[in-house]
């Protein structure tokens, strides 16, 4: 019997120099039976051109006008052949046991979802040398909504979990996808978030490999979408926020679900202030809806103390016109 398939889509937009190592960690994988596509999403460097290289009857090069990752990686699905599908952002690397090790552990389940540890690294720096570090997640998981009201909580209400799960450290069935349906048309910083949490709740549990690994590329500049704080990003955060409430309350009545997603408004409301004051302030009102009780404002210590004093929204001015951010 053949190896299933495992189609890896890459939306690609101005990562030239980082697309051909990207590429190259695919095609180096020990999993054989891959095909690769590549959806330009309106490249204004020669990033095209590097990925064009590549071009080949298991390398596939699509373009489309400047529209976001996730209408790129919906193009990649309905072009994708694979009965796996393994998303990759242009500017990461896979180990090249990353897909194999997933793909055994997954054992033929098209009702799991495989997932990895992901090392972060920044950009310039060996990421071979990077830490490898295995969080509360590395059991897996046999209960969808428990790991996922893990994942979204923080110390005040689960101690011991919340985090973030890179979008490249999951493999997915192709079927979770057709079901749950595919990537939100929006420009989000945590679209992942919002479009896993659908597959997540669509199987039936997550089965983890400790031998593959996501080697996800960290910037000190603030280039990237997640850590722009523009009008529609910020919207499109509260956005996924309530998507997420809503996915979550549609299979549990755990009070405790809306002490996690009350944290996640509190903050976006710190952090909308001031630039969005009427997002923050529908923000905190929902947090408060659900009764939030956790900290106003957590920075450093002075400014913690001036928030004591004073209240957040002046620590937060006083951080947001020194910082501009």
């Amino acid at each position: 019997m053949p190896e299933p398939l495992v189609t890896v889509i890459i939306p690609l937009y101005n990562a030239s120099n980082y697309i051909a190592q990207c590429i190259d960690s695919v095609l180096a994988q020990t999993w054989s039976n891959i095909e690769v596509i590549v959806v330009d999403d309106g490249s204004t460097d020669n990033s095209l051109q590097i990925a064009g290289q590549y071009k080949s009857d298991k390398v596939f090069i699509v373009t489309q006008e400047n529209s976001g990752a996730s209408i790129a990686r919906n193009k990649g699905l309905k072009l994708a052949k694979g009965d796996y599908i393994q998303f990759l952002d242009a500017d990461d690397i896979l180990s090249e046991n990353k897909i194999a090790s997933q793909m055994n552990i997954l054992n033929n389940s098209r009702d799991h979802v495989g997932l990895c540890n992901t090392v972060h690294f920044k950009d310039g720096e060996d990421f071979h040398k990077a830490p490898i570090v295995n969080e509360w997640f590395a059991t897996g998981s046999d209960d969808p909504v428990d790991f996922l009201l893990k994942l979204y909580a923080g110390n005040e209400v689960m101690p011991g979990y919340g985090g973030m799960v890179q979008p490249n450290a999951w493999l997915t069935p192709k079927n979770l996808i057709d079901k749950a349906g595919p990537w939100k048309k929006y420009k989000c910083p945590d679209d992942d978030g919002e479009f896993f949490c659908r597959i997540i709740l669509e199987s039936k549990g997550i089965r983890f490999s400790r031998e593959g690994i996501n080697y996800y590329r960290k910037f000190d500049n603030n280039k990237s979408l997640s850590s722009q704080r523009t009008r529609e990003a910020t919207e499109n955060i509260y956005q996924t926020i309530d998507l997420k409430y809503k996915y979550l309350k549609e299979r549990t009545d755990s009070k405790i679900l809306d002490r996690i997603l009350a944290r996640h408004y509190w903050e976006l409301g710190v952090a909308a202030y001031p630039k969005h004051p009427d997002i923050s302030a529908k923000a905190i009102k929902k947090a408060k809806f659900l009764g939030y009780k956790g900290p106003k404002y957590l920075s450093g210590e002075i400014t913690n103390l001036i928030s004591d004093i004073l209240g957040w929204r002046i620590a937060r001015l006083i951080t947001y016109y020194r910082y501009k951010f």
